[in-house]
């Protein structure tokens, strides 16, 4: 079926919900909540709840609702990827409700899967935010270096940058350190400019012996660990990187580091709005399926 000018879109991740109302292709009503997949049991109940609160109308969803802790396990189609590949290879869970799939690659012998962020990659081309040919990143627990081309999502990379931050600062050694809030300044970037060391082991032991001989306060640590670890990682994608510039899909927080970071590294970056990302995403492949 086609999913027509008026539909609803979820964006249904791990721990948050986005439910938008699509109406004459744009978002008319919009609403967020802590449901994400983790903490639904009942997905055909939470599904007729949405539409008994913005309209009984046929549901596109996204992310990990589609994976084996959401409603259905979904498949991966193979990068490249683009609109034609995600619309043919939808989950359809009733003959009005489909989800998404998600996108795998298998690069150098190395298996990567997405699930969710295809839409943003694809919706950032789609709503001209990005040219077709680019570099795309959304940072997050784990952050996402997408290869555009033609408008596809050619190959891509996960790293766990955020989780490793996340676990540093909860258990170990250097938790205690690494209370402070981070920032882009002159910390972070001297952690950016370790990074390119790629020796992250030792360079993360470097936080605590930083302490113990008095050549860093703890006030500066966590920024300088993020720093260390956005740097590493920002490093080894540049370094196989053909673009002069970096579209970041993210807020301006987390999205101003990865800036700081992209620009330690002469290259440029550019903000772009991940949620207008999404919208043209679900909206182009509403309109694509056959």
């Amino acid at each position: 079926m086609s999913f027509g000018a008026h539909f609803l879109a979820v964006d249904w991740g791990t721990t948050n919900r986005r439910v938008f109302l699509i109406e004459d292709g744009r978002v008319t009503q919009t609403e967020r909540d802590d449901k994400g997949v983790t903490s639904v049991e009942d997905f055909a109940g939470e599904a007729a709840g949405i539409r008994a609160r913005f309209g009984d109308l046929p549901m596109l969803m996204a992310g990990m609702v589609g994976s084996n802790i959401g409603w259905r396990p979904g498949p991966y189609v193979a990068a490249a990827a683009g609109l034609e590949e995600l619309s043919a290879g939808l989950l359809w869970i009733d003959e009005r409700t489909a989800i998404v799939p998600g996108v795998s690659t298998l690069a150098e012998g190395r298996p990567d899967v997405m699930r969710g962020e295809e839409v943003q990659f694809i919706g950032a081309v789609a709503a001209g935010l990005v040219p077709r040919d680019s570099l795309l990143v959304q940072p997050g627990t784990h952050c996402k270096w997408a290869e555009m081309e033609n408008g596809r999502i050619a190959g891509f990379t996960t790293a766990m940058t955020g989780e490793l931050f996340a676990l540093l600062r909860q258990h170990g050694l250097l938790a205690a350190q690494l209370g402070s809030d981070v920032t882009p300044g002159a910390a972070f970037l001297a952690g950016v400019e370790e990074g390119r060391c790629l020796d992250l082991a030792a360079s993360l032991f470097g936080i605590r012996a930083a302490k113990m001989l008095g050549l860093r306060d703890d006030k500066d640590a966590a920024s300088y660990a993020s720093g260390l670890l956005i740097g590493g990682d920002v490093a080894v994608r540049l370094s196989h990187a053909g673009h002069d510039t970096v579209h970041i899909l993210a807020d301006p927080g987390l999205g101003g580091l990865y800036v700081a970071a992209i620009e330690a590294h002469d290259r440029r970056a550019q903000l772009v709005d991940s949620h207008s990302a999404f919208i043209a995403g679900i909206l182009a492949i509403g309109k694509h399926i056959a």
